[in-house]
């Protein structure tokens, strides 16, 4: 049996300090008797770049994704959603480290990468997973369109100049119908994401829910919505809408949508599998990530702060 180790490396090749850090990494875990590997588009982006490159597999070519051990992502959350579709439904989880601005889902910094690297390769972190969404879309009885998010799937307008006309429903009830400019249905994990950025609730990972936020809805109720994990969310663009709409799937994946068309959401059975290097409360993340003040907060006895 092959003991080798595979270890998937995933940056934005598109920045040249995401190439040297992808170039650093790929040589410590070479160093470390492991094998790198990289997306194709990645290994022909460091190539033209005149980069020198150690050996390295490239997947799907010479390695299978079910034979990964690990990925780690150099980037921000974009390109953990990048590497979230390569790894869909096998064991690799991933790590993040940031070079982004916020990075909300990345587990460390530019500055702290050999310490993240020398941690994966000890296997010193947890695994956890995330609540993700599968998504739906039919038009009358046939399905037309399957995909998956890890963030949120969001129904817009296609036209700038006019208003989409939906119907949402929860559980198979229509709920309200008013103009809009879309509706962002989210998981946990987006909800600080285009959810956050539209006025929606920010929710901790630990709880299961799935999210409905309105964006821009002339409507007297049109306001987010917070439903259990078994439930199911729908938004249906009215035959009498002018406009056309469009659905996109973590910004990245994207569908038209006639009028009539039906978008349903619900909580997908595969979830993506994150490495966890430290299991700090999701509050300190917050406030981190967004610099929050908290001068002043003095808390219970023996921890005040500063």
């Amino acid at each position: 049996m092959d003991s080798t180790r595979h270890i998937l490396v995933v940056s934005h090749t598109g920045r040249r300090d995401s190439i040297d850090a992808a170039l650093e990494v790929c040589g410590l875990l070479g160093d470390a008797g492991v094998v790198p590997v990289l997306p194709r588009d990645e290994y022909d982006d460091i190539v033209a770049a005149g980069r020198p490159l150690g050996d390295v597999d490239i997947l799907s070519e010479d390695i299978t994704c079910d034979q990964l051990e690990c990925v780690i992502v150099l980037g921000g959350d974009g390109t953990i959603l990048r590497a979230a579709e390569l790894v869909r439904g096998t064991s690799a989880p991933i790590v993040g480290v940031n070079l982004g601005h916020v990075g909300f889902l990345a587990e460390s910094e530019r500055d702290e990468m050999a310490d993240t690297v020398a941690r994966v390769l000890a296997a010193d972190y947890d695994v956890e997973e995330r609540f993700a969404l599968e998504v739906t879309v039919t038009n009358g009885d046939d399905t037309v369109y399957q995909t998956w998010a890890m963030n949120e799937a969001t129904v817009e307008k296609a036209s700038r100049e006019r208003m989409l006309e939906v119907v949402i429903e929860v559980d198979g009830r229509p709920l309200s119908s008013f103009g809009c400019d879309g509706v962002v249905m989210s998981t946990p994990t987006g909800s600080t994401a285009y959810s956050f950025s539209a006025g929606g609730p920010v929710v901790w990972p630990e709880v299961h829910a799935l999210l409905l936020v309105p964006l821009s809805a002339h409507a007297l109720f049109a306001r987010p919505l917070v439903v259990g994990p078994d439930s199911t969310l729908a938004v249906e663009v009215l035959n009498r809408t002018d406009a056309k709409g469009i659905l996109w799937c973590d910004g990245r994946r994207e569908h038209d949508l006639p009028p009539g068309a039906r978008v349903e959401c619900a909580r997908s059975s595969q979830p993506v599998l994150l490495a966890r290097l430290r299991q700090g409360p999701f509050t300190d993340r917050l406030v981190a990530k967004f610099h929050l003040p908290v001068t002043g907060w003095r808390g219970p006895a023996g921890t005040e702060g500063s």
